[in-house]
């Protein structure tokens, strides 16, 4: 059994990881204070210090809590009843549409790279994308709806296109527009490399 006094600290690192998810995203990370946040979450700067350590820390909860939830929508797509291929292209789209969530912009594509440096975000993103996009893909080949093709390599090329695309929507004036650009041009690569027969 948790004890009263654990169910309080976790809600209170839960409001502060939202009050900064909120603020991040409205303000940038340049523009957010963290007595705003303290503020925001009706906690002391003091409650804030005994959970994280300063600003940066408090980022990285707030990227974690926005990619974990991008991350569990695609789970549970790529493990649901459909084929493989409807899996992929269904997990395609939903991720798209994450780009499109302005938390996820701001947090995950804008700021995380500057804020937690390239080679940090690049290690947090392969823990919350690639995996998904190497099974997907092992699904695909396994179901024989794609060529065998080295699921490695194929996995890092395609995991490259979807941070550039995502990057590419979040930057663009048009994002909806560009959205549905990557997605037809992805879903194009993908024909490509489809059985024939498998349609």
């Amino acid at each position: 059994m948790r004890s009263r006094r654990e169910d309080y600290s976790e809600s209170t690192r839960s409001a502060l990881v939202s009050s900064a998810v909120r603020l991040f995203t409205e303000r940038g990370y340049a523009g957010t204070s963290l007595d705003e946040i303290a503020k925001r979450a009706r906690v002391t700067k003091g409650a804030l210090y005994h959970h994280f350590s300063g600003k940066q820390a408090i980022f990285e909860a707030a990227f974690d809590a926005v990619e974990a939830e991008v991350k569990g929508r695609l789970e549970k797509i790529l493990g649901g009843p459909e084929t493989p291929w409807d899996r992929a292209l269904a997990g395609l789209r939903e991720f798209i549409t994450s780009c499109l969530d302005p938390a996820y912009q701001r947090l995950a594509i804008h700021e995380a790279p500057v804020v937690m440096g390239w080679q940090r975000w690049r290690e947090a993103e392969d823990r919350y994308s690639f995996g998904l996009i190497r099974q997907a893909l092992r699904d695909l080949i396994d179901a024989g709806e794609i060529l065998e093709v080295p699921v490695e390599i194929t996995s890092r090329l395609l995991f490259g296109a979807l941070v550039s695309a995502a990057t590419e929507i979040a930057s663009s004036p048009d994002p909806q527009q560009v959205g549905a650009q990557i997605e037809d041009v992805i879903v194009r690569l993908l024909h490509q490399v489809r059985r024939v027969g498998s349609h």
